[in-house]
């Protein structure tokens, strides 16, 4: 066992058998499903929350934006809290807080008490998120890893499609109340279920540094709240300071870790171009995701589609990456991540070049088939680069690259639906369309980025 590191009781040495690692994996992704699940379903109810707390809309959006704040600020914080304390430990107590602050959402009786409660929820999922990838070293054997990571994307995936369609059939038959309620009996039967499976995992014997983890939150906090505001035209002053704050957070947190042998920002990782590269094609390949989803609305409504229409054109692409994923996964068992994962952006570029060259008279069939092509390419990238994440960093560190994967998610996403906001400002009715071009230009680095890994020696450093 490398120096710096301890075994706690109960380390699975290879993953688990069978029947415990369904199991385990049940906890596991029931906790991801319902993570992913509570953004779309809040975008959904939004109109409908506000209307009821007497809201107004430019208020109302707090109760997406504390959440996502929330994750983004500390998922990096809770990776390195992972390492020290036990992936287990992390994602259990992140899962109880997750769970009962639902309950504290369907009991909110303001808009001041929803966004607080969202706050703790955000940070009970940020703490899920952050060492999901990590339990993956734990619960699976090291051959079948990129099942589990497959397995992943097929949840991830599933979710995302079906939030939107999960909150109307809520509000359908209850009040808004019911779609954090539903969270508390899956997420208290996840949680028991995880006590009893989820191995523990070899733990480091260095101490958590708290100022820098402030400095992290405090740092992204600001960035988050940079690029929201600077896309949707706020005030220079406003985003200035935003950004003046970021910076000196993110100075004094690589002052305060820069000779730390584990830094919770993991910049010592960064040096592995395997890492670099497979981060890097994270954050393009889910702006993609994140400029694509909030533009392909407009653009579609411009080709004269009706909401509900639209629905249906866009579910191709989700379902696509549901039947993909799995495939992927364990295809990367065989295969290079930079291969498959290259691959899949090139097809999800054509996809998205393909949707840009629709004719005004395209029909739903024409649609259908790019939104799909989008789905595999996408479907074949996620699986195969979350292993070359977790495959080029050192057991020890399997936390901190864990919090990377979804640190880029989140980036990545929120990149993409600031530069839809931005081209929606600068090109009025043609934004959605030069929002699809910057994706494909997005999905074009991505690929190049992939391809790179091929003359990377895999490993680390």
């Amino acid at each position: 066992m490398p120096a710096g590191v301890t075994r706690a009781a109960g380390v699975a040495r290879d993953g688990l058998a069978e029947r415990p690692r369904a199991l385990a994996m049940l906890a596991v992704m029931t906790a991801v499903a319902m993570a992913s699940l509570d953004t779309a379903i809040a975008n959904t109810a939004l109109p409908a929350i506000a209307a009821q707390l007497r809201a107004t809309p430019a208020d109302a959006v707090w109760i997406i934006n504390i959440y996502q704040l929330a994750m983004v600020s500390t998922l990096l914080p809770f990776a390195a809290l992972g390492d020290i304390a036990g992936y287990r430990r992390v994602f259990i107590a992140g899962l109880l807080v997750f769970s009962v602050a639902s309950l504290g959402c369907a009991l909110a009786w303001s808009l001041p008490s929803l966004v607080v409660a969202r706050l703790l929820q955000g940070v009970g999922a940020s703490a899920v998120m952050a060492v999901t990838t990590a339990l993956m070293r734990t619960i699976y054997p090291a051959a079948l890893q990129g099942r589990g990571f497959g397995t992943n994307a097929l949840v991830v995936a599933i979710a995302f499609a079906v939030g939107p369609t999960v909150s109307s059939l809520i509000l359908a038959v209850a009040a808004w109340p019911w779609l954090f309620a539903i969270n508390v009996p899956f997420g208290l039967t996840a949680w028991l279920i995880a006590r009893k499976t989820v191995p523990d995992s070899a733990r480091a014997t260095h101490r958590f540094d708290y100022l820098a983890a402030g400095y992290n939150v405090a740092a992204f906090g600001c960035l988050v709240l940079l690029v929201g505001e600077g896309a949707h035209g706020a005030a220079p002053e406003h985003w200035l300071a935003e950004l003046g704050i970021a910076i000196l957070c993110f100075a004094l947190l690589l002052r305060r870790q820069r000779s730390h042998t584990a830094p919770l920002l993991p910049v010592d990782l960064f040096r592995n171009p395997m890492f670099s590269l497979s981060a890097l094609t994270a954050v393009c390949t889910f702006a993609v995701q994140g400029a694509a989803f909030v533009a392909l609305p407009f653009y579609f409504e411009a080709l004269g589609r009706s909401h509900i229409a639209t629905g249906f054109l866009i579910t191709p692409w989700p379902v696509l990456v549901a039947v993909t994923a799995p495939l992927a996964g364990r295809l990367s068992e065989r295969h290079a991540a930079g291969a498959l994962c290259g691959t899949g952006l090139l097809i999800l570029c054509g996809g998205v070049v393909a949707l840009i060259a629709l004719p005004a008279a395209a029909d739903d069939i024409a649609i259908a088939w790019r939104m799909a092509l989008c789905g595999i390419g996408f479907g074949l990238f996620q699986a195969p680069n979350m292993k070359a994440i977790m495959g080029s960093a050192p057991a020890m560190r399997a936390g901190s690259a864990s919090g990377i994967v979804a640190t880029a998610r989140l980036t990545g996403q929120a990149i993409g639906a600031a530069t839809v906001a931005g081209c929606f400002m600068l090109a009025g009715a043609q934004g959605p369309r030069d929002a699809l071009v910057a994706a494909a230009a997005f999905a074009a680095v991505g690929a190049c980025a992939s391809f790179a890994r091929l003359r990377v020696r895999p490993g680390f450093a």
